[in-house]
């Protein structure tokens, strides 16, 4: 498969707030605001490739979202110290039914679940996100599908809960899949967009997707020059024009 991850896209009722919310507490920067969204970019340094996108949509947050961060802490100060970050940014605690765990579950500005981990030796060089979570009915499958398009391998496996991928350069964030039984019921606020390379033809890239499992949602209609489609478990993400 000739694509890859470029971009993970977040709705918000106000984007710039939100990318502000998210640079300060990661320590990374704006990198590029337009009417339509406002990107967020690590640093080289932290093996994070992706830009974190937010866009602006009038729908308000109805439901826990289907993907969502994980962040990475090296020790337990340090886990405390970014729980106590977001909160003076404008986040909050939250419970959707964690239980008694190390992690901490918080929420950003618009309600978009994160949890701050404990240090874990697995996440020691993935940088200030730990890993990009995907509730999934089936792991196995749905990390097939996604290490096809993303040219990820899958690195880890935890019984049949939870499928991790890591992109071949061993730098950056996981990818995982962890077993969750809900019901997907409305559009995910937050998705996944890949891309072909630069020269290649994009309407051959999206068949190709699309013939290994990936269905057409046409969101937005026909006129925008990327497509929308889902992934086996109706996941939204784009196939966006060769860059």
């Amino acid at each position: 498969m000739n694509t890859r991850l470029v971009n993970l896209v977040i709705d918000a009722a106000r984007p710039r707030v939100l990318a502000d919310f998210w640079a300060a507490l990661l320590g990374w920067s704006v990198a590029a605001e337009e009417p339509d969204e406002v990107d967020v970019r690590a640093p080289e340094t932290d093996g994070w490739d992706l830009d974190l996108v937010f866009v602006p949509v009038p729908e308000a947050k109805e439901v826990k979202n289907r993907l969502h961060l994980d962040l990475a802490s090296t020790t337990a100060a340090h886990q405390a110290e970014l729980v106590e970050r977001a909160l003076e940014l404008g986040g909050s605690r939250v419970d959707i039914g964690q239980g008694d765990v190390p992690w901490v579950v918080l929420a950003d500005p618009e309600g978009n679940e994160f949890c701050v981990l404990e240090p874990r030796e697995k996440y020691a060089e993935s940088g200030a996100v730990a890993s990009v979570l995907v509730d999934a009915h089936d792991p196995e499958l749905l990390a097939g599908f996604w290490a096809r398009i993303t040219g990820w391998s899958i690195q880890s496996r935890e019984g049949d809960t939870l499928v991790g991928l890591r992109a071949l350069s061993g730098r950056g964030p996981w990818l995982e899949f962890l077993r969750n039984n809900d019901v997907k019921s409305v559009k995910n606020r937050v998705h996944l967009d890949v891309a072909p390379p630069a020269g290649a033809d994009h309407a051959a890239a999206v068949a190709e997707v699309v013939a290994i499992g990936a269905a057409p949602a046409d969101l937005g209609g026909p006129s925008l020059p990327w497509r929308v489609l889902t992934d086996p478990e109706d996941n939204e993400f784009c196939v966006l024009t060769p860059r």
